[in-house]
């Protein structure tokens, strides 16, 4: 049986290694490449085409929704299953919006992980029973947004971070960006929300469940 190439992206190698071997125990897929930021991700899909690939949603860099839409943007129709520490109310949406085939927290079971890869390479979404009911809710709002929808992906970066109470130069280097830059972010999703102070900042993403469960 032909083996399904699967690239594997994650800046943690322990997590690579993992998902190597666990691919490495099936019949019908295997960790043909790996890339530990975005940079070499579009390298390795550059250089080759693949099956699929299992993306982690925070790397150093561009963050992976901004990834997912330059691919979309550029035609590049790899299957993408988001792996991710940050559970479904953070991030689910937004992966799936921007071209994601799936989105699966790194906590799932390695038989629902296997499933996952293997229902984007056939073609299909995958998306958990949590997933399915915020897609749900989403379209019951009739398109009503909380303000931090209307925030980028690398605001809502920065957003989440600053409720998790880092400060700005501990943020620029998570991210790879300048402290100035990371202000002027900081600045943007302040008037965006109509936020006064941090404090609101926290107690909006404590509200809303923005916060917690990865990092």
């Amino acid at each position: 049986m032909k083996k399904h190439d699967v690239l594997l992206a994650d800046d943690h190698a322990i997590i690579r290694d993992g998902l190597r071997q666990i691919l490495a125990e099936t019949e019908d897929l295997q960790a043909a490449g790996e890339a530990a930021n975005g940079l070499q991700v579009l390298e390795r899909l550059a250089e080759r085409e693949w099956d699929a690939l299992v993306l982690d949603i925070s790397m150093p860099g561009r963050s992976g929704i901004d990834l997912i839409r330059q691919l979309r943007a550029e035609g590049n129709d790899v299957p993408i299953l988001v792996l991710s520490m940050h559970d479904e109310e953070q991030y689910a949406l937004r992966a799936l919006k921007a071209g994601a085939s799936g989105y699966l927290n790194k906590e799932a079971d390695t038989d629902i992980l296997l499933d996952a890869i293997r229902k984007v390479i056939r073609g299909g979404i995958f998306v958990s029973p949590a997933v399915a009911e915020l897609m749900a809710r989403d379209l019951m709002r009739g398109g009503a947004r909380l303000s931090h929808h209307d925030l980028s992906d690398r605001e809502f970066q920065v957003f989440r971070k600053i409720a998790e109470g880092r400060g700005l130069t501990e943020i620029a280097e998570e991210l790879s960006l300048s402290v100035k830059t990371v202000s002027t972010h900081k600045t943007r999703i302040m008037q965006k929300m109509a936020l006064a102070n941090t404090t609101e900042l926290v107690r909006y993403a404590i509200q809303h469940k923005l916060i917690g469960d990865g990092g």
